[in-house]
C-alpha cells in the first residue's frame, strides 16, 4: 500500500512538471515571436502547427538537430513557399523549444 501511495505522489508530481515545462516553453516560444506565424494545434496559420510539425516527424530521431538549425538559420520549402527567417534564438533555447514541440500530441 506504501508503494502505491509513493507511486502515485511520484506520478502526480512528474505531471506537474511536465505541465510546467511546457508552460515555461510556451513562454519562450511566445517570448522569441514564434506565435506570430505558429500555433501550438489547430490550424497552418502562416507556418504550421507545432503539432502538426510533431506529428509529422514522430519517430524520426534525426530531425532534432536540422529542426534546431531551422529555427536558428530559418529556411524554405518543408511546409511551402513562405520562408520561416531566422529566429533570434540561441542553441540552447532553440533545443527547448524543438524538443518541446517534438513531445506536442
Amino acid at each position: 500500500m506504501r508503494n502505491a501511495a509513493v507511486f502515485l505522489l511520484v506520478a502526480i508530481g512528474c505531471m506537474a512538471s511536465s505541465s510546467a515545462l511546457a508552460e515555461d516553453q510556451s513562454a519562450l516560444a511566445d517570448s522569441k515571436g514564434c506565435f506570430a506565424c505558429h500555433q501550438v494545434s489547430g490550424v497552418k496559420v502562416v507556418g504550421p502547427a507545432f503539432n502538426t510539425i510533431a506529428r509529422k516527424y514522430a519517430g524520426d530521431t534525426a530531425v532534432e538537430s536540422k529542426l534546431v538549425d531551422k529555427v536558428i538559420n530559418g529556411g524554405v520549402g518543408v511546409w511551402g513557399s513562405m520562408p520561416m527567417h531566422a529566429g533570434n534564438v540561441n542553441d540552447e533555447d532553440a533545443l527547448a523549444l524543438v524538443q518541446w514541440i517534438l513531445s506536442l500530441k
